[in-house]
């Protein structure tokens, strides 16, 4: 089974327990993992539309934006979800990331979702954000860390989609899909170090 497999895979008192060892001892950081877990939790029979308001709304109130250089001293870097929290704070692909395994855990299949790295028009800048599909040929909804309004992709003229991914696949900005994530190795970074967290 997967990182994103059912929620009995998920073993929260391990997972803080790594991340202490791993980030240190912060009572701000434990709080926001024990208010993921309660947010898990209380929304595993929820139906789809209100755990992406659930999920979409946690993050974004629950981080801070703030850009890699502030936070990690490099350029790039993708943090897991409990990186996130600890920090309580993160970049637009923090909150993306955050948000897509979060829903993949509370039963949201992959196929609906695709992590998705668009242009900013009004930024004039690289950005990213959670796309949900409802159905294969569905307009998406994009869930975003600029605004907190879930809409779809079509009300959705300042961003110009580049390409998208999820665990499955690696998609252009036109849709077709050309390949498969393990190419992308910021991703596999990011699967090894949440499996070092704990995730199995």
């Amino acid at each position: 089974m997967g990182l994103c497999g059912l929620a009995s895979a998920w073993d929260f008192s391990l997972i803080a327990r790594r991340a202490e060892q791993l980030y240190g001892t912060q009572s701000a950081g434990r709080e926001n993992l024990d208010a993921w877990q309660q947010l898990l939790r209380e929304h595993g029979s929820a139906s789809e539309q209100e755990k992406l308001q659930a999920v979409n709304r946690f993050f974004n109130l629950r981080l801070r934006f703030r850009d890699d250089i502030e936070l990690w001293h490099v350029r790039d870097y993708w943090a897991t979800p409990v990186e996130a929290l600890y920090k309580g704070a993160g970049d637009c692909e923090d909150f993306a990331i955050a948000k897509y395994f979060s829903l993949r855990h509370l039963g949201v299949p992959s196929d609906k979702l695709h992590v998705t790295y668009v242009k900013a028009r009004a930024l004039n800048q690289a950005h990213m954000v959670l796309t949900y599909y409802p159905h294969p040929r569905a307009t998406p909804l994009v869930l975003d860390n600029l605004i907190d309004a879930i809409e779809p992709a079509n009300r959705r003229t300042d961003l110009v989609p580049v390409y998208a991914f999820n665990a499955e696949g690696l998609w252009s900005g036109s849709g077709r899909q050309v390949g498969d994530s393990k190419h992308l190795s910021r991703w596999q970074d990011l699967l090894r170090k949440m499996h070092a967290e704990g995730f199995p």
